[in-house]
C-alpha cells in the first residue's frame, strides 16, 4: 500500500506541474479544493489523532506547542528560504537562480510530505491513507507551484519539467525514508501534531492565496469549503 501511495504522489506532482505548464491561469478551482482538503486533514484527522495518541504521554500545552512548531518552521522556510511569491508584481527580477532555489525548497516540502505519509502509516493504515489523500492533493498543487516558479523567473519549459521531476521524486524518497526507522508509540502523536501545524500554514499561506489570485473569490471559496467538507466526510466514514 505504501508503495502505491508513493507512486501516486509522484504522479500527482507530475500531473499538477504539467497542467501548470499548459494551463497556468485556469486552475484556481482545483487549487481552492486542494486548500480546503489540506486544511481539513489538519483539523479533522491529524489533530484528533494526535490528541488521542498523545493523551497518556503529553499535556495539551505540549501538543499545542508541537502544532505551533510545525506552523512556525514552515513559516520560516517559506519566508526566509523559499523565494517565490503569489503576486506577479512581487517578482522584480527574472533571476533564474531564485527560481531554482525556490523550486529546490518546494522539493524539500514534498520530501516532508512523503515523511508525513510514512509516519501516518506508522500510526495506522487509516491515518496513513487519510494523510496520503491530503498530501496527494497538495502534491498536485505543489507541482503547479514548482513549474510556475521556474517559468516566472525566466526558466524554459525544459527546466520547469526537470525541476518538476525532482519535486515529484521527493515525496517518494520521503516515504521510503520512513521505512528505515519507526517512531515509538509515544512519539507518533507529537509528530502528527507538527505536521498538522505545517499543513495549516501551507493551506492558509500558499494554496488559498494562490487559488484566489485574480479570480472570482466566491466560487474559489466554495471550492475550498467543499474540499474541507470532503475530507471531513472521508474521516467520518473511516471512523
Amino acid at each position: 500500500m505504501i508503495y502505491l501511495v508513493a507512486a501516486g504522489a509522484f504522479l500527482a506532482t507530475m500531473i499538477g506541474g504539467s497542467f501548470a505548464v499548459r494551463f497556468r491561469d485556469h486552475l484556481h478551482l482545483i487549487l481552492g479544493f486542494s486548500a480546503g482538503a489540506v486544511i481539513g486533514v489538519a483539523f479533522f484527522d491529524l489533530l484528533p489523532e494526535a490528541i488521542q495518541l498523545s493523551a497518556p504521554y503529553l499535556s495539551a500545552r505540549m501538543l499545542t506547542l508541537a502544532v505551533a512548531a510545525g506552523f512556525l518552521v514552515y513559516l520560516f522556510i517559506d519566508r526566509v528560504v523559499v523565494l517565490h511569491s503569489h503576486e506577479e508584481g512581487d517578482v522584480h527580477s527574472k533571476d533564474l537562480a531564485r527560481g531554482f532555489l525556490g523550486a529546490g525548497t518546494l522539493s524539500l516540502h514534498s520530501f516532508l510530505d512523503g515523511v508525513a505519509i510514512g509516519f501516518g502509516f506508522q500510526a495506522s493504515t487509516v491515518v496513513g491513507l487519510i494523510v496520503a489523500a491530503a498530501v496527494l492533493t497538495h502534491d498536485f498543487s505543489d507541482g503547479i507551484n514548482t513549474a510556475n516558479l521556474v517559468l516566472k523567473n525566466g526558466g524554459t519549459k525544459r527546466l520547469a519539467y526537470r525541476w518538476l521531476f525532482a519535486d515529484a521524486l521527493a515525496p517518494v524518497l520521503g516515504v521510503l525514508a520512513t521505512l528505515l526507522f519507526r517512531i515509538p508509540q509515544e512519539g507518533i502523536g507529537i509528530v502528527l501534531a507538527v505536521f498538522a501545524g505545517s499543513f495549516i500554514y501551507l493551506s492558509a499561506s500558499d494554496l488559498i492565496p494562490e487559488s484566489q489570485h485574480r479570480h472570482p473569490r466566491i466560487l474559489t471559496t466554495v471550492m475550498t469549503i467543499l474540499g474541507a467538507t470532503t475530507l471531513y466526510i472521508i474521516v467520518a466514514i473511516a471512523g
